[in-house]
């Protein structure tokens, strides 16, 4: 996941409440989060009914 702004959002949380979200692993580096596992299909609809604005969230 790329494109969320490290200074507004603790990106380390998210990371871990996504990993909880969709029981895998992950880790976040440099601004990314990065998620085990295929959660292309879902994850930006979470992160869309979590607030963040759809046009800033990049899931590669």
């Amino acid at each position: 996941i790329e494109g969320l702004d490290s200074r507004d959002i603790d990106i380390k949380k998210l990371a871990k409440r996504l990993k909880s979200e969709f029981a895998c692993g992950g880790t976040s580096k440099q601004g990314n989060i990065e998620l085990q596992g295929d959660h292309k299909a879902k994850v930006k609809s979470i992160l869309i009914k979590m607030g963040y604005p759809q046009e800033t969230i990049d899931v590669v």
